[in-house]
């Protein structure tokens, strides 16, 4: 049996090489995702939304290749962030941040068919934040994008330079919120090696 992997599939989406901002087109897909606010180092709340996520995204795609054969990598943990004031990200003021943590779908993959499998999850898993995962299509469009290479907390001078001097000289507003995929596991990779793609959707003013 194939298994996909989206990494390769979308490559100029999920495997970036250019290390400055450049523009990507990116289309409309199904994910699953959580939401809640509050600082991802130390917040229960996070470290539960995202072991909800992780437990949804692998029973459906066990499930995937059990009953239609169709089986796939499944795609890297993804967060949309916000804040009241955007001067939260470019001083890392995390305990501001609002977030919605998500897992890209296969198109293969329904809402009804995921339901199905995240109702089915053991209640005996304790998943505290199960109830609050839901299937939704995101559609992101013109947006620019980078990957940073590095410890999160260098991302705020590459925001920075985004915010206050890319998007004005260029005539951009902002159309989203702003987007991070993760390419490592920060439990196994060390800060400096660390891959994060940084991506903001925009539209010309």
């Amino acid at each position: 049996m194939d298994k996909v992997n989206f990494k390769k599939e979308f490559s100029q989406l999920y495997s970036p090489k250019n290390t400055d901002w450049e523009l990507v087109e990116v289309p409309a897909m199904n994910f699953l995702m959580i939401d809640g606010k509050g600082d991802p180092n130390s917040a229960k709340d996070y470290s539960d939304a995202v072991e909800a996520l992780y437990s949804a995204a692998y029973a459906i795609k066990i499930r995937s290749r059990r009953t239609l054969g169709r089986d796939y990598v499944v795609p890297p943990l993804e967060g949309l962030w916000s804040a009241d004031d955007p001067a939260a990200f470019t001083n890392a003021d995390k305990a501001k941040y609002q977030w919605t943590m998500m897992i890209m779908q296969p198109d293969w993959i329904t809402q009804a068919r995921a339901s199905r499998t995240i109702d089915a999850i053991p209640a005996r898993k304790q998943l505290p934040a199960l109830s609050k995962v839901r299937f939704e299509p995101y559609n992101e469009g013109l947006s620019l994008q980078l990957l940073h290479i590095g410890p999160y907390d260098a991302e705020a001078p590459k925001l920075k330079y985004l915010h206050a001097e890319y998007m004005p000289t260029h005539n951009l507003a902002f159309n989203g919120r702003h987007h991070e995929i993760y390419l490592s596991d920060p439990r196994k990779t060390a800060d400096a090696k660390l891959k994060t793609i940084l991506r903001q959707p925009i539209r010309q003013e």
